[in-house]
């Protein structure tokens, strides 16, 4: 009989805690450092600190660790100014200050991105920021009641974890919001079933605050009328999904927001993709329509179009836009706001951009500039017949700097050359930072 050897199975360090001296940080700011054959990327460090951090995963070429105690700091560390910094998985960051931030992840980024397309240099512009806290104008909040404990928590999951960390405080939200934290969770409460409640979804628009109370269980009109009293404008989302949500009062203003320095204003619906930081989406929409330098000779591709928030501004100076979009419900939202703003030139379509697309009479247009604007995916099957159409300059904004470096590398071996690149600071004391490239076809293009 014929015994085989099996290697002996090498024990798991997740759960283990190392202690590691960090060299530099990645493009999320993330500590790095080695482990014996190991990359460790180590949350919560910074270069020349030595920490102690417990493993969260354990991979074959790599570890990933949460910094547990800073053993020896380094001198930018600050004292995080949210007291509930070390429970909330919201802001990452905070025990640096925001310029430092920015700074490491475009860092970061940048040495992706060159690593990843082989340029040697990379054309930065000024970074778009604006103030970093009290910014954010939409907020998902969790609810979690304990039937043993009786306990009620609304609040944002803890960092690597599903459960909710009750906050009564953030430095993040809009002031308008900022009240939902502790006049809602009362009411919450004195249901007599709380946890028939499961999300608060908040967002400002245009001055207004507003609340949608997701809820698992039906609620009595006396019931809602208890959230209503102390929030005006509500609506209520029940079990069965969208279709289900109604605003409290048939008279509730639609929400919208407004686009200041275009003139565009922008309605949508509860639930639907909106910029969480105001001041920053301006400035990017205006960045965009000064690097294209839209003019009346324009045909502009928007893909990724949503409710128009860059189709519509570029339609004020273009000749025509012609907007795609996945959602076959934003497709309509859209429209609705080429034709408020009075925009007869701006015309939606829906498809799934990632696969084939669809023989269609917006596909056989030839355009002269094409703008994109994908979730953290990227445009992974799509950017290769974007980079067909041959328009004259594609600009990308990504808010994932590993999938736009993908992508890039497509349009680069297309003919492109990236000829402008800034960071976008839409989300201070985060890990994310987002951006906006433009690239110019090298070659003749089919609307030249």
């Amino acid at each position: 009989m014929v015994t085989l050897y099996k290697a002996k199975a090498k024990a798991s360090l997740v759960g283990a805690t190392l202690t590691l001296d960090i060299d530099s940080t990645d493009y999320e700011v993330n500590g790095l450092s080695r482990y014996k054959q190991k990359i460790a990327f180590v949350s919560g460090a910074l270069p020349g600190e030595k920490v102690q951090a417990r493993v969260l995963e354990d991979k074959p070429g790599y570890i990933k660790a949460r910094t547990s105690k800073v053993l020896s700091p380094a001198a930018e560390r600050q004292v995080p100014f949210c007291p509930h910094f070390n429970q909330c998985g919201g802001c990452q960051l905070q025990y640096l200050d925001n310029d430092q931030q920015a700074r490491l992840k475009q860092q970061g980024i940048d040495q992706l991105i060159r690593h990843q397309t082989g340029l040697a240099a990379l054309p930065w512009q000024p970074m778009l920021s604006g103030p970093d806290t009290h910014y954010r104008r939409k907020a998902r909040l969790g609810v979690w009641y304990d039937k043993k404990t009786r306990q009620l928590s609304v609040g944002f999951r803890a960092e690597g974890s599903k459960n909710i960390s009750a906050i009564s405080e953030c430095s993040m939200l809009s002031p308008l919001l900022t009240p939902a934290l502790t006049l809602l969770p009362p009411v919450i409460k004195a249901l007599p079933d709380p946890a028939a409640v499961t999300h608060l979804e908040l967002f400002s628009a245009n001055q207004r605050p507003y609340v949608v109370v997701r809820h698992v269980k039906p609620l009595t009109a006396a019931q809602q009328q208890s959230f209503v009293q102390c929030w005006p404008e509500a609506y209520f989302l029940g079990d069965e999904g969208n279709d289900s949500l109604q605003p409290w009062q048939a008279d509730t203003p639609v929400p919208d927001y407004t686009l200041t320095e275009q003139q565009i204003d922008l309605q949508f619906q509860p639930g639907d993709f909106i910029q969480i930081n105001e001041a920053v989406n301006q400035q990017m929409v205006t960045q965009a329509l000064a690097w294209l330098k839209v003019n009346a000779d324009d045909t502009i591709l928007d893909l990724y179009a949503g409710m128009g928030n860059f189709s519509l501004p570029l339609a004020r100076y273009a000749k025509t836009v012609q907007g795609i979009e996945g959602v076959a419900r934003m497709v309509q939202q859209a429209a609705t706001n080429a034709k408020l703003n009075g925009l007869n030139n701006a015309s939606f379509a829906q498809a799934d951009l990632h696969l084939p697309w669809p023989d269609a009479p917006w596909r056989a247009q030839r355009y002269t500039k094409v703008v994109l604007d994908p979730a953290r995916a990227g445009a992974k099957g799509a950017i290769e017949q974007i980079a067909a159409l041959k328009a004259a300059q594609i600009l990308y904004v990504s808010c994932n700097a590993a999938t736009f470096a993908r992508d890039a590398s497509v349009l680069l071996s297309q003919g492109y050359q990236l000829q402008k690149l800034s960071a976008i600071d839409m989300f201070p004391h985060t890990s994310h930072l987002e951006l906006m490239a433009l690239f110019s076809a090298s070659f003749k293009s089919a609307s030249a």
